[in-house]
């Protein structure tokens, strides 16, 4: 190349030559690109960040968004999640009673409380005794209800049909009780308790020894 004017800018030059204060940056152009870049590259990985917590739940964008009612369980998940009749039906003995007036003879009375701690509402069915002996019947009679967190009491009369098939000593004598709600049916066997027993031993004994007077 020759000539004695001032060298011409080649072409692309003309933007750097006309601002001066880039020949500043240029002497330290690798410091000041690093650190634009990774200002850069901190401002994108920030709104991905935000984007991914608002994305998965979290944020403001969570505490604002309404959240959807869970359905009402359908009706045969609930009764099957209501538990069973005999997990919650409890028979104890009370005491002696008289018997009804128009009781046949040989005919003797127990109370008995029964009691539904939870769930829906227990239904009696049917309530009876192991002894061929014997009859049963109940006040009040069945089918009758009972709610959960109550209680109800029973007059259950026993009558000796036959005192040959009736027991002489009745040690563990018991109440098959057949109960119903909304889950199952069930037919349990209570043992009202020692005191049941020997009330109705003694009544078998007082029954049937009156059979021959």
């Amino acid at each position: 190349m020759s000539g004695t004017g001032p060298l011409e800018p080649g072409e692309g030059t003309r933007a750097r030559d006309d601002h001066p204060s880039q020949g500043v940056r240029a002497a330290g152009r690798t410091g000041g690109t690093a650190a634009a870049w990774y200002a850069r590259h901190r401002r994108a990985a920030s709104a991905v960040a935000a984007a991914a917590v608002l994305l998965t739940g979290g944020g403001y964008l969570y505490a604002t968004r309404p959240r959807q009612p869970h359905p009402p369980p359908h009706p045969e998940r609930r009764h099957a999640q209501a538990p069973y009749p005999a997990q919650v039906t409890d028979v104890t003995y009370l005491d002696a009673r008289t018997p009804p007036a128009d009781s046949p003879p040989r005919s003797f009375s127990f109370a008995v409380l029964l009691s539904v701690a939870s769930g829906p509402p227990v239904t009696v069915t049917r309530m009876d005794q192991p002894y061929a002996g014997l009859a049963l019947s109940t006040e009040p009679a069945a089918p009758f209800r009972t709610r959960a967190g109550s209680a109800r009491t029973i007059t259950v009369t026993l009558h000796v049909t036959d005192c040959g098939k009736a027991p002489r000593d009745a040690e563990l004598p018991f109440l098959d009780v057949t109960l119903r709600n909304t889950r199952a049916i069930q037919t349990q066997s209570f043992i009202p308790g020692t005191r049941y027993a020997r009330d109705l031993s003694h009544a078998l004994e007082v029954a049937c020894s009156n059979r021959s007077r």
